[in-house]
């Protein structure tokens, strides 16, 4: 076997939006089980993670970039109360944060931890994030989700 025929360690793109959508999943699971971040990660991984031939349609998350999966959930919650603070004051009026779908919440939570906290280029974050938004959601949530997610990204240009 020469170097180019061995499988890369390096996350590929769509280990990178599982361990997104994974992390929503999470991230709604948290909230609505009161469950703590590291309970959820571990169910996840221990039960969702499983061997060849589980598929991400059926709920499981083979080929999610797990390290990735950890650091959103885990920074998400810890940051909660600072995404909620910027969310608040993004969010459209008629859309406060406290009647949006729990996993509309969960999505826009993660997504703004990404761009507040990382090094990702925002382009990407959104981009990533609309995708996994049209795969929960139809009719306007998705375009909110793309202007709340432009907002952020813009301001935090303005305020590094």
């Amino acid at each position: 076997m020469t170097a180019s025929d061995a499988p890369s360690s390096r996350p590929t793109r769509r280990s990178r939006t599982i361990a997104r959508v994974a992390a929503v999943q999470a991230l709604f699971q948290c909230e609505q089980s009161g469950d703590n971040a590291e309970t959820v990660i571990n169910q996840f991984v221990r039960h969702r993670r499983v061997a060849a031939g589980a598929s991400f349609e059926d709920g499981h998350i083979p080929d999610a970039d797990l390290s990735l999966f950890q650091v959103l959930v885990r920074g998400t919650t810890l940051e909660q109360d600072r995404i909620d603070h910027v969310l608040a004051d993004t969010l459209p009026e008629n859309w406060p944060l406290p009647r949006l779908d729990p996993v509309l919440r969960a999505l826009l939570r993660a997504a703004v931890y990404e761009l507040i906290e990382t090094d990702t280029p925002d382009r990407i974050i959104i981009n990533e994030y609309l995708d996994v938004a049209h795969g929960f959601f139809s009719g306007d949530a998705p375009k909110m989700v793309n202007g709340v997610l432009d907002t952020v990204s813009r301001r935090n240009e303005d305020n590094p």
